[in-house]
């Protein structure tokens, strides 16, 4: 640890971006030794690009105080505002069409759709400001530990690149290397992603018919259950309460749950599996039972909070909808 924080200090202070000098980055040197020997470019073009990345201390400062790491009392204001939620009515109205068929063929919810869009990038207001190369090319030798996977992540960026025709030297995004409206990584991006305007292109970055697809299509592929519930309010009890958390695995069953002292109007006691998603609250922990829906949308974003604001925000956004005629 003291070496990665060394590490820091010394790319970090010298100014606020910097070249990245490959020779001296071993990892980086692993990556571009992959794109030649398993992908097939030119060692020349690769080196070159690498060459152009910088190194940018913010983009560590970022990551590593994400905004899913705040309480829930303050993490949900973020998302749940009013602004957020016309911009979600208006984003549906226009993209009605869009929304239906993608439901129809992967069998998400429009407002699931919607809100997941909404959260990412407010419907494409915000997209990010870093270019992609110099966000994974920092993330892959920063030290951190989740170096290794950003350094996979450059190399889909390349990848990416070349399949879609996309500018890999200028395109830009968060500060993760995530892209598009819906903020997909690049290997999220080349697994996940649809041409759903069958205009040859799988485009995330301009098209919102390829967001709205491709946002369905990952939900699906990630184990969303047309159909089923993503939530239930929960209270526990003291004894049940050590059952809850942010973790949103499902190990538990509604029946086994409720046997614990736990209570959930809307959950019929079955074999149907549930995490305890406990809270942290301004006046005390709140519980939901959290289901393979609620659990698919995590696969999106790690997190248990992401998921209930995702939840909460497409069902504020559902509420304004007129039913379809």
């Amino acid at each position: 640890m003291r070496r990665a924080f060394a590490l820091l200090l010394a790319l970090g202070s010298a100014a606020p971006a910097s070249a990245v000098p490959l020779a001296e980055h071993p990892s980086l040197q692993a990556v571009a030794d992959s794109l030649v020997s398993q992908d097939g470019f030119a060692r020349a073009e690769v080196e070159g690009l690498l060459a152009g990345a910088q190194f940018q201390q913010s983009i560590v400062d970022a990551i590593t105080r994400p905004a899913e790491k705040m309480p829930w009392y303050r993490y949900r204001p973020i998302f749940m505002t009013q602004q957020r939620i016309d911009g979600g009515v208006e984003f549906w109205r226009q993209h009605a069409d869009l929304l239906a068929r993608a439901e129809r063929e992967h069998g998400v919810p429009a407002s699931i759709i919607t809100a997941i869009i909404g959260v990412e990038t407010r419907y494409g207001a915000v997209t990010g400001r870093y270019r992609a190369l110099d966000a994974l090319t920092t993330l892959t030798i920063a030290g951190l530990p989740r170096s290794a996977f950003f350094g996979r992540e450059l190399r889909e960026l390349l990848l990416l690149g070349r399949e879609e025709r996309l500018d890999a030297a200028g395109v830009t995004g968060s500060y993760a290397g995530a892209l598009g409206l819906p903020q997909f990584i690049p290997s999220s991006y080349r697994a996940y992603a649809v041409d759903f305007d069958q205009d040859g292109r799988r485009d995330l970055l301009g098209s919102p018919a390829d967001a709205i697809g491709s946002v369905a299509n990952y939900l699906r592929r990630h184990g969303w259950e047309p159909g089923q519930p993503i939530t239930a309010t929960a209270t526990a009890t003291p004894a049940a309460a050590s059952l809850g958390g942010t973790d949103p695995a499902l190990k538990h069953t509604v029946s086994q749950l409720l046997a614990s002292g736990v209570s959930a109007p809307g959950a019929a006691p079955g074999s149907r599996k549930a995490a305890l998603i406990r809270l942290e609250a301004e006046q005390g922990d709140e519980y939901h039972l959290g289901f393979q829906n609620f659990y698919a949308i995590t696969r999106y974003n790690h997190s248990a909070l992401y998921a209930m604001a995702v939840t909460q925000l497409a069902a504020a956004i559902g509420a304004r909808r007129p039913p379809a005629p």
